[in-house]
């Protein structure tokens, strides 16, 4: 995977700059990155204060863990019942 450019207080930064006056043309030609990228920006980060952004990002990782651990227990449990039927 592509390691990220920006980190979440850059792009917090980045949005900022469009209230501030600057167009979009001016702050993506500033910052060498396309306008579907600022938008795509926008449209996940629009609002949020860096804290929020921080947050989300943990958030985020803790339902990828969550995930994870659900699905390696529901194999397990699988896996027993397959076992204590083929028993009987």
């Amino acid at each position: 995977m592509k390691a990220a450019r920006f980190t979440e207080a850059q792009i917090v930064a980045i949005l900022k700059q469009q209230d501030s006056g600057q167009t979009v043309a001016q702050i993506s030609r500033e910052h060498g990155i396309s306008e579907a990228t600022f938008y795509g920006w926008k449209a996940k980060y629009g609002g949020m204060q860096v804290s929020e952004v921080k947050r989300l990002k943990d958030l985020e990782e803790e339902n990828r863990r969550l995930k994870k651990m659900y699905a390696e227990l529901s194999l397990q449990n699988d896996i027993f019942k397959e076992a204590l039927q083929k028993k009987w």
